[in-house]
């Protein structure tokens, strides 16, 4: 094959793998802004239709690593079928939905689409020239935040100009296009892993979740010190360290805890959970602050739409975040752009703080968070990729997008919680509680900056391969 002809086969798998990962993250939050719109049409209570949300934060976390390891080991490009097929009957049957459950039953279907990402880094780390690993990673990397900034503007423009169900129906034709292209033009991945899957370690880790996503999903309803919640994160702290001894035992754990131990990789899963926290948290803050009257003394009164219109600096230059990541990651290491993209949402969040009277000061601001979270998400998946052995790429990446969900669902909560503890006499939210919203995502940001400072310098993956791994072909390794 001409370099030529490779080169194009490259980028039609990327360009692939990167719509694959973009209507996932299209889904993740274009529900939000058409959350009052569906409580309405469905006759839901404010409660019961925070379940469309955490339905699918549940489902994501739970079955991205089974899925990611399912990947390892029978083939990631016909894995990532089966995955998109299931997103596309999730995104039907919320199209679909003409009552709460259903919609509530879809979303939950979606949520196996969280594998996409891990799917996507192993095929790339598989398939790609060394030289195009870097910048493939952190383009798929990037759309994690670019879906997420643009599925908030579109469902500005949906939800003030047509019905709720045209969120669905619009990403099931990108979903059917990305499934029939990766049939056709992603190549099965090299690399297998045959073993067997781990599913009371599965079913573990599983329920340990859930009670802590329920418990910070529900905080805001429930009251944060109540009974129910601090229950269910005890319960679930305890299943964790419960099932860490139990994989620790296991002849073949689902995660092998030995790789979670690797200082390259809890030092980036513990920054992922709180860049997480700072993506998320702006998400919710930012179209909320625009929105407020301006007879609230600050604010824009923005519609949906309007508000939307504010989030486009963000995920505008997202887009040539995770390539620039992935170019300084190949000529200079994967934490260099994490250490810069931290700084930079961290230094985000301080002007939000500080300067959000004038929407020149806003625009900034998103712009220079698109910049900060794309760079570090582009380099987690990096460094993640570099810290372990080819053949657990599945399993570690899956995890590493479990710390991402972790993370912004804790983030959102918190800042809401913030905000909704400040109100003026007139009913109005106060400006003190979107201000000391930002400090506190400021403040988790800058202990995510000296997190991405333990990081090695170069990670390279320990030469071992799990018991009965199996590869086929000569993988390529990154090399920094």
């Amino acid at each position: 094959m001409s370099a030529a002809a490779g080169d194009r086969k490259v980028n039609r798998t990327l360009a692939t793998l990167a719509t694959s990962a973009l209507a996932y993250s299209l889904l993740q939050t274009m529900v939000a802004p058409a959350l009052p719109d569906i409580q309405r049409q469905l006759g839901a209570s404010t409660s019961a239709v925070t379940w469309v949300l955490t339905a699918f934060l549940l489902s994501a976390s739970v079955t991205t690593p089974v899925i990611g390891r399912l990947g390892d080991m029978f083939g990631k490009e016909r894995v990532l079928v089966a995955v998109l097929i299931v997103l596309g009957l999730g995104t039907l049957v919320s199209a679909l939905s003409s009552s709460l459950g259903m919609l509530v039953a879809g979303r939950a279907i979606q949520g196996a689409g969280g594998a996409i990402f891990p799917l996507a880094f192993g095929i790339i780390r598989d398939e790609f020239p060394a030289d195009r690993v870097g910048t493939g990673i952190g383009l798929i990397s990037a759309t994690f935040g670019i879906g997420g900034g643009s599925g908030l503007v579109l469902a500005g423009f949906i939800v003030d100009h047509l019905d709720y169900t045209w969120i669905f129906w619009l990403a099931l034709v990108m979903i059917a296009g990305a499934t029939l292209a990766t049939h056709l033009f992603v190549p099965e991945s090299p690399v297998k892993s045959p073993a067997r899957i781990d599913w009371p370690g599965a079913a573990g880790l599983g329920v340990a979740l859930t009670c802590v996503l329920v418990a910070v999903s529900q905080g805001n309803a429930w009251g944060w010190g109540s009974t129910r919640v601090l229950g269910l994160v005890g319960i679930g702290l305890a299943l964790l360290v419960a099932w860490t001894r139990f994989e620790l035992r296991s002849t073949h754990p689902l995660v092998d805890i030995r790789m979670l131990r690797l200082r390259g990789v809890w030092t980036t899963n513990v920054t992922t959970v709180l860049v997480g926290f700072g993506m998320f948290s702006a998400y919710l803050l930012l179209p909320q602050l625009v929105a407020v009257p301006k007879a609230a003394g600050f604010g824009f009164g923005a519609s949906v739409t309007a508000a939307g219109i504010f989030m486009l600096p963000s995920a505008a230059v997202m887009l040539f975040a995770g390539p620039l990541a992935g170019t300084l990651g190949t000529r200079f290491g994967a934490r260099v752009p994490m250490l810069a993209g931290v700084a930079i949402a961290l230094l985000s969040f301080v002007l939000f703080a500080v300067a959000h009277h004038a929407s020149w000061e806003i625009y900034v601001a998103s712009g220079l968070n698109g910049l900060g979270v794309g760079l570090s998400y582009a380099a987690m998946a990096t460094l993640i990729v570099e810290a372990v052995p080819q053949s657990q790429t599945g399993i570690a990446t899956g995890m590493n997008t479990i710390m991402r969900t972790v993370g912004g669902a804790l983030g959102a909560q918190v800042v809401a919680s913030v905000v909704s503890a400040h109100v003026q006499r007139a009913g109005l939210p106060a400006e003190s509680g979107y201000t000391d919203a930002f400090w506190v995502s400021a403040l988790v940001l800058a202990v995510a900056l000296g997190c991405a400072l333990l990081i090695p310098r170069r990670a390279h993956p320990e030469p071992v391969v799990p018991e009965g791994a199996q590869r086929l072909g000569e993988p390529q390794l990154v090399s920094r």
